[in-house]
């Protein structure tokens, strides 16, 4: 490792306030409520996240079987489809929905142009949660792309009232192309009044595109199942800076660093600031000397917890 290497920490970077609502709403469900709490599917996508509420008495699954009756269930960050909405609310559980109001805000989006009669097409990952929860607010009518060949195969129903949504963690430049191409497939279709991917998301992959042309290497914190980590990686490896995602300092590779004299740090949208510091004390380990915060967009988004888990305004 060069003697004198120096880390640019990005600004904004970490936890957005969506990450931060669906982590308190299930700190505060187990304080109100007592363990277990159950939340479906991983409350956001971090390892460190997941396991830390563990230990606070949070189990976490994918089917509602798992469920016990009387049960107190959370939805997860990333919204869930109407099915599991009917099924749960069916089975009779005390329901806080932990989904991220910007998610939510494109389910409202699609309920209401659903009724207007309009068919949809979705840019977004097969398989993700947000997706299916997305996808699932129909019984039908919305196709998913995943990339620009994917446009050339899409086949509406009808094509006079077609409208356009997207996953909320995507990289907003591929988001943008594939747009592109369905706009020049289908001129008519409806775009999002307001652009359905996330402020926090654009804000961090906005900071590492002044980042990457300043260092010779990115690292990004955040798990691998983290949509919006994954893309802040891949953008730096796009504008040519070499980029590698880890889930904790362990992973660190000291080789990474030799014959490099500045490494950018930053994190994911679910990743805890503590992870940060730890991979920023390791690289230190290292040799790194000295620090910097980049100048950045200071995030004061706040959104407000779901009724029954506000402080001093419990229910009984």
């Amino acid at each position: 490792m060069s003697k004198d290497l120096e880390i640019l920490l990005a600004e904004p970077r970490g936890f957005c306030a969506g990450v931060d609502r669906a982590i308190e709403i299930v700190e505060r469900a187990v304080a109100k409520f007592g363990a277990p709490i159950y939340v479906r599917h991983e409350i956001v996508h971090n390892t460190y996240v997941v396991n830390d509420l563990k230990a606070k008495g949070a189990i976490f699954i994918e089917e509602l079987d798992d469920v016990p009756a009387g049960a107190t269930l959370i939805f997860s960050a990333h919204g869930v489809s109407r099915a599991v909405q009917e099924e749960a609310a069916a089975r009779g559980f005390r329901i806080f929905d932990a989904t991220c109001p910007l998610v939510t805000k494109v389910h409202v989006e699609v309920a209401k142009l659903r009724r207007e009669g309009f068919e949809f097409i979705m840019i977004g990952h097969k398989g993700h949660p947000e997706v299916e929860g997305t996808m699932g607010q129909l019984d039908g009518g919305m196709h998913l792309v995943e990339d620009v060949a994917d446009v050339a195969n899409l086949r509406p129903a009808q094509t006079e009232r077609l409208a356009l949504v997207t996953q909320t963690t995507l990289s907003v430049d591929d988001a943008a192309e594939i747009a592109a191409a369905v706009k020049t497939r289908f001129p008519a279709v409806r775009e999002p009044k307001q652009q359905d991917i996330c402020y926090a998301t654009q804000n961090r992959q906005d900071a590492i595109k002044i980042m990457s042309p300043q260092v010779d290497l990115v690292i990004v914190v955040g798990s691998p199942t983290s949509s919006n980590s994954n893309r802040l990686a891949e953008l730096a490896r796009k504008l040519g800076t070499t980029s590698y995602m880890v889930d904790s300092a362990e992973e660190i590779q000291a080789h990474w660093f030799e014959g490099h004299q500045r490494v950018g740090l930053t994190a994911g949208a679910s990743a805890p600031e503590i992870l940060v510091n730890r991979v920023m004390e390791r690289i230190k380990a290292l040799g790194a000397v000295s620090v910097r915060k980049m100048n950045g967009i200071e995030e004061t988004v706040k959104f407000p917890l779901p009724k029954g888990l506000k402080p001093g305004g419990y229910e009984p």
